[in-house]
């Protein structure tokens, strides 16, 4: 099934279900968990939170929507990171793994990620997406169901280029006009998924 890693605004996204990199408490927090409040209607998404509070880390529980174009929020409590010695590694691994197993379970046919933890959690980019990216090509070497990373930021989607060969990954079309170097990314991506198709 495909796997996508757009730079995009992941409340934007169409699919059946975005994932929310959550607290333990299920509170609006910032970064993208306070965005994806904000954008499903944050009193509404509250109180479907607080009946599901508190998680354990690595654990994920579905609510609606509301006012997103997805028809769920996956919330899934990521790692605080320390200096990966305290089993991080394996608690952002079962993010991924939870969540999409939630997914699948709720009849998803499409799922959209942020990075978690790569945020305020403190989780460096590069081993974040390495572990984001082994979790999901696991999971779909068994399951059927569009998967989509969704990074924000340049410096997230620059480290995606150069880990991920094999995986299709491009620009989304309404960052064009923010990058003064899109043609030469364009091409350098295009030959990226020619290499990976042979």
């Amino acid at each position: 099934m495909p796997f996508n890693i757009i730079r995009n605004d992941i409340t934007k996204m169409r699919v059946d279900a975005i994932v929310n990199a959550a607290n333990t408490e299920l509170r609006m927090g910032c970064g993208v968990c306070g965005a994806i409040f904000k954008a499903a209607g944050a009193s509404q998404l509250q109180k479907a939170c607080d009946r599901l509070a508190p998680i354990k880390t690595g654990e994920a529980v579905i609510t609606e929507g509301f006012d997103l174009p997805a028809k769920y929020i996956i919330h899934t409590a990521g790692p605080v990171y320390f200096e990966g010695r305290h089993g991080e590694k394996e608690l952002l691994h079962s993010c991924y793994i939870n969540s999409l197993n939630l997914a699948v379970k709720s009849g998803c046919k499409s799922v959209a990620f942020p990075l978690i933890s790569s945020g305020i959690y403190g989780y460096p980019k590069a081993e974040a997406l390495r572990v984001a990216t082994g979790a999901i090509r696991s999971f779909l070497a068994d399951n059927e169901i569009d998967v989509t990373l969704v990074v924000f930021d340049k410096d997230s989607f620059e480290v995606s280029e150069d880990l991920l060969g094999k995986v299709e990954a491009y620009i989304d079309e309404n960052y064009i006009g923010e990058h003064d170097d899109f043609r030469s990314r364009l091409s350098f991506l295009q030959s990226v998924k020619k290499k990976s198709e042979v």
